[in-house]
């Protein structure tokens, strides 16, 4: 299962929000889940960032959403984002 995460920092918000979204890769990439994490961001407009992330199944995304990691995250979330951050759920295109 794919989560495409979209998030837009407020205004001299964009360095807090980047810090904390790539302290998140390691934790996140050593969750038993996690297949994979990606941080992407906007050339043209830095304070759009977003994330993509590979989970084994919803039960693994659950437990991410409840490790310390993410929830530390979540908080940064509510001080820096302009308006909440849209998720995405995807699942690949089988031929």
């Amino acid at each position: 299962m794919i989560l495409i995460a979209e998030l837009t920092a407020a205004p001299g918000r964009e360095d807090r929000l980047r810090t904390m979204l790539e302290g998140m890769i390691e934790p996140s990439l050593d969750e038993p889940g996690c297949l994979g994490y990606q941080l992407l961001v906007d050339p043209n407009r830095p304070e759009r960032m977003v994330v993509l992330e590979e989970w084994r199944d919803e039960e693994a995304l659950q437990e991410h959403f409840a490790t310390p990691h993410f929830q530390h995250a979540s908080e940064v979330m509510d001080e820096v984002l302009v308006e909440p951050a849209v998720l995405r759920r995807a699942t690949w295109l089988e031929n």
